[in-house]
């Protein structure tokens, strides 16, 4: 019995014993209530006393703010000058994360918003993709049957102003003029756009906007179907089971799934999509943590590609649901894995509202491969050291799939075919290929880096839209266009503007961008499916993965 149930018991005791003496005298009952009143107080002096001698264990105590609400208080009531609280909490909490993983991260509320509208797949605006270029808001893609395109908005239009809000010129940041032009559903909304030299004011009514994960869906030839998913939110199961059912009907026999610089996202959608390629109740993955058991994800249904042949395409960029997803059928030895090694994320995080508006993203368990694989990559040196190795690994030659798998701390796994895999670090892909980094000099990055590709290409297919409308495919536009010497001097000259000078970049350097630039006026003629259509022909991955077998 513990000193604190010793007392009690005793306190209980003595208690009991004045009750039976004294409702057992009735003469003494008229006193019972004082006598109480001075046992409760010798009781409290007694155990006021002891609590001295016990003083390392609280005996009758109160529990204390944090030293973390206790600084932030003696702050609020005695630092010298004002300070924004909100934003000093903010900093304190974010500071306080840096000690986990580099995936757990505070929210803000003012961000909020935008995540959940991106992992909703959802948001309410008027349906446009814009390039901002010299402070100017130029309209590069309408969504069809949207707002915008309903409201007469043509592709190259600039934006002035918003609800007499200036934006041309006011060096307002995108997701500022983002946020301006979103708004409640069926909120109006006055543009005021200059089109040819002329000012045009359109009214315009907001409306839910899907934001789309499939870039792309098409054939590549008779038999091999091509889709790109940019994320994984919550309507992407949906629309990938859209873009099969229409390649499925086009006689696809093979398809090359793209996965390069998917982030990742939701979770179930990854699976979902994973039991459409895996027979039977094979396992997909599962996660566990200290404060989570064990769950596991397995196929539940017949699938409507599960026996096509299958090539994914990846990178430094795919990562989190892209690698349970790719981490699953390379267990299964069901697909072909062509590219460069995965980002590395094996942890699964969940989202936890608080009281000012913000949120917590934290990391509740990790997920591994059917096989028991993790893919975490190290991060116990930081999150500054943790980022900074995918852009070193691309650039100093050491990530290749031999160097990748010598790692002395990987874990040996062997497929049902007796495939070697490898655990940590992320998915080696089965077929390496390497970055292009020749094309990448410091003027180059310049062009990349000011939008003159982008901003280029956006006047290039506006000044000759009628004409580039007369080839009848993205296709068909990438193998017969032809970027003349006068585009290319042309092109020089609009750079010069901006103070680069391409004239001294080699044929290699002078061949990527062409590439880019062709990809880019394709994509303002035919949307972003027009873009990968026309990239995809020069695409060594996808070279490669018609290859396969």
């Amino acid at each position: 019995m513990s000193w604190k149930q010793k007392i009690n018991f005793d306190l209980l005791q003595i208690f009991k014993s004045y009750t039976f003496i004294f409702m057992s005298n009735k003469k003494t009952q008229v006193w019972l209530p004082l006598l109480f009143s001075i046992s409760m107080a010798i009781g409290i002096f007694i155990g006021f006393k002891m609590r001295d001698q016990f003083s390392s264990i609280p005996f009758f105590s109160i529990e204390r703010s944090s030293p973390i609400n206790e600084i932030m208080g003696l702050i609020k009531e005695r630092y010298v000058d004002d300070v924004k609280m909100n934003q000093l909490s903010d900093t304190a909490i974010e500071a306080l994360l840096t000690k986990l993983d580099p995936h757990s991260v505070y929210i803000p509320a003012a961000e909020l918003e935008d995540i959940n509208n991106d992992i909703e797949g959802n948001f309410y605006g008027i349906g446009i993709e814009f390039d901002f270029f010299h402070d100017t808001l130029n309209v590069s893609q309408i969504l069809k049957d949207g707002p915008a395109q309903k409201a007469g908005i043509l592709s190259g239009d600039q934006f002035l102003k918003a609800n007499n809000i200036v934006i041309a010129g006011a060096k307002m940041d995108v997701d500022s003029i983002r946020n301006l032009l979103r708004g409640a559903r069926e909120s109006k909304l006055s543009l005021t756009i200059l089109r040819d030299k002329k000012l045009i004011t359109i009214p315009i009514q907001r409306n839910l906007i899907p934001i789309n994960s499939i870039d792309a869906s098409y054939m590549l030839d008779r038999e091999t179907g091509f889709i790109k998913i940019n994320k994984f939110s919550t309507q992407t199961y949906k629309e990938f089971m859209t873009a099969l059912t229409e390649l499925n009907k086009k006689g696809m026999r093979k398809l090359i799934l793209d996965l390069r610089d998917n982030g990742g996202g939701v979770l179930d959608e990854a699976i979902e999509i994973a039991d459409e390629f895996l027979t039977e109740d094979k396992l997909i993955t599962y996660t566990e943590g200290k404060n989570r058991p064990k769950k596991e994800y397995r196929c539940r249904r017949k699938g409507q590609f599960e026996t096509g042949g299958l090539v994914i395409l990846c990178d430094e960029g795919s990562a989190s649901a892209s690698e349970v997803l790719m981490g699953a059928l390379q267990d299964w030895d069901r697909a072909t894995i062509i590219g460069r090694r995965s980002f590395g994320k094996g942890l699964v995080q969940e989202q936890y509202d608080l009281s000012n508006g913000a949120a917590l993203r934290l990391t509740i368990a990790r997920y591994y491969s059917p096989m028991g694989r993790c893919i975490q990559r190290d991060y116990t040196n930081g999150g500054k050291a943790y980022y900074e190795e995918i852009e070193s690994r691309m650039y100093d030659g050491t990530d290749s799939v031999q160097q990748s798998n010598q790692n002395k701390n990987s874990k040996i796994f062997t497929t049902p075919k007796g495939k070697k895999l490898y655990g940590g670090g992320g998915i080696t892909p089965d077929v390496f290929q390497a970055p292009d980094t020749t094309s990448m000099s410091s003027v180059v990055r310049l062009v990349f880096s000011k939008g003159l590709a982008n901003h280029y290409a956006l006047v290039y297919s506006n000044r000759f839209k009628s004409v580039l409308k007369q080839f009848n495919s993205p296709i068909s536009f990438a193998e017969n266009f032809s970027f003349s010497d006068n585009d290319w001097n042309d092109f020089s000259t609009f750079s010069k503007k901006d103070s680069v000078d391409i004239s001294t970049i080699n044929s290699s350097e002078k061949k990527y961008i062409i590439q880019y630039l062709k990809s880019s006026i394709a994509r303002y003629i035919w949307s972003r499916e027009g873009y990968y259509q026309a990239l995809n022909i020069d695409d060594e991955m996808i070279k490669k993965a018609r290859g396969v077998k």
